[in-house]
Formats: structure tokens, sequence, C-alpha cells
């Protein structure tokens, strides 16, 4: 696990490494500009912040590399509030192999995964959930997604966390004039603020309650087609994907072993699986087929059972089981859920079941969406705390203060302003290089 600091320059290449018509290189640390120029052509060092120039990148022994812009950015500007470059070259490998080695040359290191995001969190550019959400957006793989992972860099999170924060400061603040004063000294009792501090612990768990969803538009959800042998499974995987994929036969055992790929089914990303089918056998490669088949059933975030037409409904069930009926041209409408993979007709009606079973419809919507299990375990760690606190009333006031600031500890972790060194580098460390 790389160990990040602040003191020395870096670079990395924040394109993917292959060819293309533009890279973009960026460098950062102190000094950076100055060690870079003598690498340049254009006149870097007088140029105001946040300008692109143009020139071109040399060697060290002065042999041009490459034709280039150079945006500039002076300290406490940019991503990382520290004095950076961009390079944007063309995307050669061998101009891009050739910058890295001048760049090197220079004292200019490679960064670490998520260094860049690390310096600008350090710098106190963004705060830890805004950073996550950096890192967020890079890898979501749907609109939702993307768009959750938006509010979150924008400081949706953060300015939720400030305002809880600030209220609980204030309940402190009086507490502790309680402690620190006689009994004879104070005009009244102090109460326990049962609305606010209720008003706070539902919020923080109804954030906490985005997480599962939030994840499912993020990374995704696993879908496995089920039924017996010619049910209609492949059928049905060929008519979402609208490709022939899978082989679709009389012949009872044609899938001996799953088939998988990703497919967005509404807004969810979807590794949608067809299997072998279910039924008594003897032959051992199908047999190993089916104990296959089984074991996606039950790791599945759901299964959808394909039902051969008139086929009687087997005993099974489960939160994460849809039934749905194939050959509807041929059996007609039964007032189950059925498709044709002939017609098409259905299709859409179980795509959109499939979604819907997947999406959770008690989600909150008035609170911002989080997809990190550390913010959720901040999240519900600071609401616990305040359950304590409630709880903890008759026990005395310096009970309950010290439930209060484990709550506000758990907050401050949430946002980063009290996190360890290892918690950070676990956390950067899975970014991007480049980011």
């Amino acid at each position: 696990m790389p160990h990040y600091s602040v003191d020395d320059p870096i670079y990395a290449l924040a394109t993917p490494f292959a060819p293309s018509a533009l890279a973009v290189i960026r460098g950062s640390g102190d000094n950076v500009i100055q060690l870079f120029e003598p690498l340049f052509t254009g006149k870097l060092g007088k140029a105001p912040t946040n300008t692109a120039v143009h020139g071109y990148i040399c060697d060290q022994d002065g042999r041009k590399i490459d034709e280039a812009i150079v945006i500039k950015y002076s300290k406490g500007h940019g991503y990382t509030s520290e004095e950076a470059f961009e390079i944007m070259c063309h995307g050669s490998l061998p101009v891009i192999r050739k910058i890295s080695i001048a760049l090197e040359r220079q004292g200019i290191r490679e960064a670490e995964r998520g260094e860049f995001t690390y310096r600008a969190f350090m710098h106190g550019r963004m705060d830890l959930t805004e950073a996550e959400a950096v890192e967020e957006i890079v890898r979501s793989k749907s609109d939702s997604a993307s768009s959750d992972a938006l509010q979150r860099l924008s400081g949706s999170i953060k300015a939720e966390a400030d305002a809880i924060r600030s209220t609980l400061i204030d309940i402190l603040a009086s507490l502790e004039v309680q402690l620190d004063y006689g009994e004879d000294e104070i005009p009244e009792d102090w109460v326990f603020p049962e609305d606010e501090v209720g008003h706070i612990i539902a919020r923080l768990e109804a954030i906490a309650a985005t997480y599962e969803s939030s994840r499912l538009y993020s990374s995704g959800a696993s879908v496995v087609l089920a039924g017996k042998t010619n049910a209609g499974k492949s059928s049905l995987y060929n008519a979402i994907l609208k490709e022939n994929r899978s082989i679709v036969s009389a012949h009872e055992g044609t899938t001996r072993d799953y088939i998988e790929t990703e497919c967005m089914i509404g807004d969810i990303p979807v590794r949608l699986f067809d299997t072998a089918g279910l039924r008594d056998t003897e032959e051992s490669v199908e047999k190993e087929g089916i104990e296959r088949t089984r074991k996606l059933m039950e790791s599945a975030d759901l299964v959808v059972y394909v039902l051969d037409g008139n086929e009687s409904i087997p005993p099974i069930s489960g939160d994460n089981l849809i039934m749905v009926r194939s050959k509807r041209d041929i059996t007609g409408e039964c007032g189950d859920l059925s498709f044709s993979s002939v017609t098409g007709e259905g299709v859409e009606e179980v795509l959109k079941a499939i979604s819907s079973r997947l999406s959770a419809d008690d989600v909150p919507t008035d609170v911002p969406r989080i997809d990190s299990e550390r913010q959720r375990s901040c999240l519900l760690e600071a609401a616990a705390a305040l359950r304590d606190a409630r709880a903890a009333v008759s026990s005395g006031e310096d009970i309950v203060a010290m439930y209060i600031q484990l709550a506000l500890s758990a907050l401050s972790s949430l946002t980063g302003a009290v996190t360890t060194d290892d918690i950070l580098d676990r956390l950067f460390s899975s970014f991007c290089l480049g980011k």
C-alpha cells in the first residue's frame, strides 16, 4: 500500500495509456513549474494562472518530443491547490513514454494511485466525502450513479454533516454550562432537546439508508435466469440483449454451463446470467452445470425463474425471486407475468418487473445519497451515539455530554476532519492513476 506525501513534485498520465488523438499528463507540487520549464519552449513562467501556452516538449538535450498545449496553475489554483501544470499532447505511446522519462529526469516522480486527490484533500480543496465522490464518478456505470456522485462532489454530504455538527455543538455548549457551574448558579435545569436530537437521528439514518440503492446503481446487480430445461431461459436472455448470444434449441440440456454478459435494465447495470436447465440427470457435465446454476441462484440479487408456458409453479420462494412464463404467443395472457420470444410481447413488462424488484421503493428522496460503506458506518455510529445520549438522560449530564462528543467524533470521521493515515492510504490507493 502506498504512503502518500505532499513534499515532492509528481506527475501522472490522466488519460488511458493507449493510442489516441490526445493525451493529458498532469504535474503538481512545489516548484513543479520551475522544474518543467527547461523542457518546454513556451513561456510558461511568465504566463498568468489558468492560462494555456503553446510550445514544444523537449528532452534534456533539447530534442523536440512533441508539440503541446500546457496549462499553468499557480499555487492555490487548480485541482490540488498546489503549483501545477497539465500537458495536452498527442496520444502516441512513444511520445507519452519520452515525456515521462524527461519529467522523471527533472526530478518529478510518477504519482501513486489517487495521489492528486489525496493532495487536494490535504490542502483543504475538498473534504473526504467529496474526494470519494471523485472516484465514484469515474467508476459510475449509470446516469443515476454519475448524478449522485456529482452531487456528493458538490458538497451535499459535507453540507449536511456541517449543519448537524453545528446543531450538536450548540446542544453541547448549553450542556457544558451545567457541568461548569454549580447547581445554585444555574437558573433552571437543563432539558434534553428531544425533538432536535430525534430529527438528527432520523436524518442520519435516512442518509445511511440510501447506501444499498446507490451501490445498486453504481456497481450493478446480478440477475440469474433459471428454470427447467427448454423453459425459454435462453430465448429470454437473447430477447433482453436483443442479440443471439445464447444457443436456442428444441433439444433439452443445450446449455451445459452458464454464460453471462453486462447490460442495462432500466438505469441499473446488470450482470445477466443464462444457466443450465434444472432437471434430474446422471450426465456428469450437465450435472456440474446444474450445480453451478444452483450456486448462482443462491448468490444472485434477483432470480428470474422461467416457466414453460402452462408449467405448474414449483414450490420455491424468496425475496429475490420472480416467476415469468414463456411462450405467450401460444398460451396467451394468463394473468401472470409472461413473454413471447417469437413476437416480443411481454419482454418490456419483464424488464420493468426486473427493474422494479431491484430498485428500492422506500429509499428516502429528500436526503443526499451515499455510495460508501465507510460513510454509512460513520453515519450509523453518530446516530447510535445520539440514541445512547437520549437513553442516558437519567444517568447524568456528563454521560449525555460524552455520547454527544462521540457523535461529533463520528461526523468528523465522515468528512475527514479526524482520520488516520492508514484509512487515507487505503482509501486513495483504490483510485485511478492520475486522480
